[in-house]
Parts: C-alpha cells; structure tokens; sequence
C-alpha cells in the first residue's frame, strides 16, 4: 500500500534519477545474518510484495529502474545500496562481511555491464549505505562496516569533500561496545549511516543527532546545507531510510513528524507500508544503489 501526499514545488536539482534494484527471491533472516533484528519467520511472499510496492513508489516519483536478477542464493541480495557508490562513470565495489561475499561478483558484473569502471578498495567497505552523496559532499560512516581508511580512497577516486561521521556504538551493561559474533566488527543499531542521514536534496538533509558521536554531530552540523532534525522514535523505524529525487520522496508510512518536516519544505511526499524487510535490517534506501551520480 503507498499513500501520496502534495506539497508546492521546489527547483531542487534531480538526484537519484536511476537506481539498481534486484528482488527478494532469495530473502531470509537465518543465524548467518549479523545484522538482523527479529527471530521471526521470513514470510517471503510479503517480502516480494514490499519490494514490489517500493518499485511502484519509486517509479510514480519518476525514477528509473534498472533490474537485474536477484543473486541466486544471496538473502541480502536485495539491498544493492550495500554493492558499491558510483560517480561519473566510476564505482567503488563494496567489501561485505564474509556472510555477504558471494554477493561481490554480481555487483562487480551488474556495474561493469552498464560502462562503470569498477575500483575495488584495500578495506572493507559498506557502499552506498554508508556513503551518501550530497552535491560535492560525501557524508562517510565508518567503524562497523566500513574502514576509516576507505574515506581518502573515496575522496581520491570519486572527488567527493568527505565528511568522516561515526555512529554511536552499542555497549554491553559493562559500558564497553558489543562484538558481533558473526562478523567480529563493532556494533550499532546504526551499522549503516543510511539508517540515520537522508539526502533530500544536495541543499537540504535529514538526520537523528542522537545516533552519532558528539565529533560527528559537530561536523555534520557544520555543513552548510539545511538541516532537518529527526526524533529518536522516527528514526528507530527507520524513516531516514528514504530515496528523494529532489522533488519528491519516498519514505515509510511510521514517521507522520518527518513527513510533515519534509513536506514543509516544499517536496512531495510518497509513503509506502513495508514491514517484512525490516526483518533483514534493510528498508527503502538499502533496496537502491543509485547510477547517475554526478
């Protein structure tokens, strides 16, 4: 079910005018999962249905999909926002937890078959979740998924201004920061920065102060575009995990305060009830890697 809502128009450039998406076919939440939420059964019928009604907003706001087959065996092959981040004709490949590797090779084929040299950095590296591109800025996360050392690698391929942030980690009741057992790497609810920053517009961003660092919140703040504050419940459902074009924004349907934020500055709002994916610790934005960076 999606729900639209009007608002004025804006003269915001168009961003995420195409995106990759693959499908659910493949998607479960087994123990092999280091980033899930819930012990509950994947009903993967619902799941291709979500996946189907995020296809279906993202084309009333006017963006392109390119599809390719989802990775035979893969259960987080629908996130595609998680393979790489392009610019120009350039992408970097992502480094995925080993529980996610074999999903490498159909990124690498999918980006190489539609022109992109594809770079593949010395460190792990979370993609497109956990580098957002906002105009000539690149907002970089690292710590969980991703290598600090990536951020120079980005800035010297790509020529992005990286803003290195990091998330808050989870601690134990010790106060010391939780180890995956699956990946071994640090914890956070916000493994992935995309879970805590939108890109709305290259002039306007949405964010949830609370998930990141008292250093990162400084330098996000310092940052000239305007500023959207999200509220701890929005974002604990996930609302910053949205795909704007600019104009007009996909989001889910459980954040009625950053919808009203949204819409009041003058986009256009599309709303989307999907819960099934949520299972994976994927929403909207992880279903997407964007094409047409500039």
């Amino acid at each position: 079910m999606l729900t639209m809502k009007l608002a004025s128009s804006t003269k915001a450039p168009v961003i995420n005018r195409t995106v990759l998406m693959s499908g659910a076919d493949y998607f479960d939440v087994v123990a092999l999962n280091p980033y899930s939420f819930y012990t509950t059964p994947v009903d993967r019928s619902q799941a291709k249905r979500d996946f189907a009604t995020i296809q279906k907003a993202l084309r009333k706001a006017g963006i392109t999909i390119e599809s390719v087959p989802a990775p035979k065996g893969c259960q987080d092959g629908i996130f595609t926002a998680n393979w790489g981040i392009t610019r120009g004709d350039v992408a970097v490949l992502s480094s995925l937890p080993a529980q996610r590797a074999a999903e490498e090779a159909f990124a690498k084929a999918a980006l190489e078959q539609r022109g992109f040299r594809v770079l593949k950095p010395p460190y792990r590296f979370s993609g497109q979740g956990d580098a957002l591109p906002c105009g000539d800025f690149l907002f970089a996360g690292s710590g969980y998924r991703t290598d600090p050392r990536v951020h120079d690698f980005l800035a010297a391929e790509l020529g992005y201004q990286v803003i290195s942030v990091n998330a808050v980690p989870q601690l134990n009741e010790q106060g010391q920061p939780v180890i995956n057992e699956l990946s071994g790497w640090p914890d956070s609810f916000f493994y992935d920065i995309d879970l805590a920053i939108s890109i709305l517009s290259p002039e306007l961003i949405a964010w949830f102060p609370g998930a990141f660092t008292p250093e990162s919140q400084a330098a996000i703040r310092a940052t000239p575009m305007r500023k959207i504050e999200v509220s701890e419940q929005d974002a604990m459902n996930f609302a910053c995990n949205l795909v704007s074009t600019g104009s007009h924004v996909v989001m889910g349907n459980r954040a009625p305060d950053l919808q009203k934020a949204i819409e009041a500055e003058g986009l256009q709002v599309t709303t989307v009830d999907v819960r099934e994916l949520l299972k994976g610790g994927g929403f909207i934005r992880c279903t997407t890697l964007t094409l047409d960076n500039q």
